[in-house]
């Protein structure tokens, strides 16, 4: 796979498996869940709440719904590091809906659980960002509030095919902010031979690579790079499978680990590394970072680990006790306008869940570098596997807290 495909040769944009893929796991059952999808009705333009974009967008035709809601104050938001086009959290959103942003991030959903469930519905924040299959334990401990969806009526630009998953059947608390999947990348000129397996990716770690090699900073993600590179399931709970996977992690590979890094595009333009596991948008970050940085982006290769990697949604969700919820409603209905979408889109290199998506891409990016780092077709998308909430969850945890210990970092 190159990594300068333009979007006109891209064969898919959005797999029809995708659905099937996460709503077919049992993650975790809610008693009070009502089953079938709750339609969000909404009227394409302005309404006596808010007002609708200008008509002189290249799409202003389209059957899509650009309602703008106008709000005030500071809006708070907890995310994945780098996650958004800072123009959106930044000068665009005071111009657009009224409010002044603030953006921490967090390393792991288990970062951010922690976060909310210590802080006694006291937070401070009003936008958080987790992965799908944490929602309905999000949803249960009350670290969430249910959307008043009709202050988010931009809700209908999304794909069906994004929305009524398992975690959150009626998106009562939650709707696609982007999907994606996990790979790495590597210099070609300390590393020759080209990867493909997760097994080559630890072989690189331990040998051309051992002490400039970077892992994604979450127990899960490790766990599933070990799972996959040996033919388990990575949602298995099997003890032998957790005793050996610790085994090699912890004994064999945490020593050439230089760093437990969730978004190492920055370091790797930087020089720190020779060789990083990755999510897609990060690694397609790096590569305008190495130009931007007097490097040579070129001898940087990306591959999605093979047999098996992972398929992750995250979610625009509203914090229990959000002190500004007026702002979180606004500002995500906002986002969800099809201009605004690919705007972020662009920045952070993620599919962004948009119907139409091959329309979007051709009138308002066609532009659009490194798409074949952000759509996947359906072959690819065969070989992704979800992640389950299981029982070996603080195991996993526990594993990366040893690697991290065995290599100081």
């Amino acid at each position: 796979m190159t990594t300068n495909d333009k979007i006109p040769q891209l064969r898919m944009l959005a797999p029809e498996s995708f659905h099937e893929k996460l709503t077919r796991r049992a993650i975790f059952k809610m008693g009070s869940a009502a089953a079938g999808l709750a339609l969000v009705v909404a009227a394409c333009g302005g309404d006596d709440n808010g007002s609708s974009a200008p008509d002189d967008s290249p799409l202003a035709s389209g059957d899509w719904s650009r309602v703008i809601n106008a709000a005030s104050g500071t809006l708070a938001m907890y995310t994945w590091g780098d996650y958004n086009d800072p123009l959106l959290v930044g000068e665009q959103a005071e111009d657009a809906i009224g409010v002044s942003m603030k953006v921490d991030y967090f390393n792991s959903n288990e970062d951010l659980i922690i976060k909310l469930a210590t802080s006694g519905g006291n937070s401070g924040f009003d936008i958080v960002v987790p992965t799908g299959p944490y929602i309905p334990q999000m949803i249960e401990k009350g670290l969430i509030q249910k959307f008043d969806t009709s202050l988010i009526p931009n809700m209908v630009n999304v794909d069906p095919a994004y929305l009524a998953q398992a975690w959150d059947p009626n998106n009562e608390y939650s709707v696609c902010k982007n999907w994606g999947t996990t790979g790495f990348m590597w210099d070609s000129t300390v590393i020759t031979k080209d990867l493909a397996t997760w097994q080559d990716f630890f072989d690189a770690c331990m040998n051309e690579a051992s002490g400039n090699c970077s892992v994604i900073d979450t127990g899960p993600n490790v766990w599933g790079a070990w799972c996959w590179a040996n033919g388990k399931d990575w949602n298995g709970t099997d003890a032998a499978d957790l005793d050996a996977c610790e085994a090699f992690l912890v004994d064999e590979l945490a020593q050439h680990i230089k760093k437990f890094d969730s978004y190492p595009s920055t370091a790797i333009a930087e020089g720190a590394y020779a060789l990083s596991m990755a999510w897609n948008g990060d690694a397609r970050q790096a590569y305008f970072r190495i130009a931007e940085a007097g490097g040579d982006p070129t001898v940087w290769k990306w591959a999605l680990g093979t047999p098996t990697t992972e398929l992750w949604m995250d979610n625009y969700c509203i914090a229990a006790g959000a002190p500004n919820a007026e702002a979180a409603h606004a500002w995500i209905n906002w986002d969800l306008i099809p201009e605004i979408s690919i705007q972020d889109l662009a920045y952070h290199g993620y599919h962004t869940g948009m119907k139409e998506m091959p329309t979007l891409i051709s009138e308002l990016a066609p532009d659009l570098e490194f798409g074949d780092m952000i759509f996947f077709d359906e072959s690819q998308v065969a070989t992704m596997s979800t992640q389950e909430i299981t029982s070996a969850i603080d195991r996993q945890v526990d594993i990366i807290n040893k690697m991290k210990a065995k290599a100081g970092a």
